[in-house]
């Protein structure tokens, strides 16, 4: 096991939408859910957070080595962490981890995700500063933030993963290993509402519905995004490289009428301010009550 085992009293409600017998849909069966944070470890979380990671990068996932960049991570399992629900050996529910994007430039997985993000941040004009630092001769030493965690785990869960991973930064610091970052780097996505094609194509007589708004508001997977943006020296999204079937957007489309269009998502932080976002992000999180 790892050198930590955190409970902080975490839970997730789920409601499992059973009706009673007046027919009412009001009344649910409340699952108090407890998480624990634990280091990444190589013996149990490969399957896991590869998962993640798929999820995280989406349809542009078969771009990169996944398995090297899991690798990777679990090769610093001082640094980062994972959250379970049902002790140690189990697959994680989420996960969070750093890596130095100037130490790691030359193994593979990570040359080809820098190359990625240069393209991404070259083409945006919202992201010069990102594309400025990714073409200098030496790569600076930007930490690239990955993190993610299954659709049904709540945000609270974030911020004490960030906490630790400052606590683990310090302490790597201290034993003189490279994790003074200039920057950090946070990969995420967002999504916007976009018209239903099924919508489109079902000719039968229906209500007229309310198409997607001219201006697209972007939504966010990680609501800590909206905190993190606050204190970032640039932030946008961008397109997948991987092109969408049509039907995509209804895929993630979950009891609603519009289909869900991802993006990709960068937020670059100036190292000093990092901690501070991070301060910010538990207070914007914390559970009420």
């Amino acid at each position: 096991m790892g050198k930590r085992k955190q409970q902080n009293g975490e839970s997730s409600r789920k409601r499992n939408g059973e009706e009673d017998d007046s027919g009412s849909d009001e009344d649910f069966d409340i699952l108090d859910v407890e998480f624990e944070w634990f280091d990444p470890q190589p013996e149990v979380d490969f399957h896991g957070i590869k998962t993640l990671l798929q999820q995280l990068f989406d349809v542009d996932a078969q771009i990169f080595d996944v398995s090297a960049l899991t690798d990777l991570i679990l090769s610093q399992p001082l640094l980062g962490s994972t959250v379970k629900v049902d002790g140690n050996e189990t697959d994680a529910y989420a996960f969070l981890s750093v890596l130095n994007l100037q130490e790691q430039k030359d193994k593979p997985a990570v040359a080809d995700l820098i190359k990625y993000l240069k393209g991404k941040a070259g083409a945006n004009p919202s992201l010069t500063k990102l594309s400025q630092l990714l073409s200098e001769p030496t790569v600076p030493p930007i930490g690239l933030l990955l993190t993610e965690r299954l659709i049904n785990v709540p945000s609270e869960v974030s911020p004490p993963m960030y906490k630790m991973l400052i606590e683990e930064i310090g302490w790597a610091l201290e034993e003189k290993e490279p994790y003074s970052f200039s920057h950090y780097l946070i990969m995420s996505k967002t999504y916007t509402e976009i018209e239903s094609k099924l919508d489109l194509e079902d000719d039968r007589p229906k209500k007229k519905k309310k198409g997607a708004p001219a201006n697209q508001e972007t939504f966010y997977f990680h609501p800590e995004d909206e905190v993190f943006q606050r204190h970032a020296e640039e932030h946008s999204g961008f397109d997948y490289t991987t092109k969408q079937d049509e039907g995509h957007s209804d895929s993630k489309r979950a009891f609603q009428e519009l289909g869900v269009k991802p993006q990709g998502y960068m937020i670059l932080i100036d190292g000093p301010k990092f901690e501070e976002a991070v301060k910010e992000v538990s207070e914007f999180l914390k559970p009420s009550g």
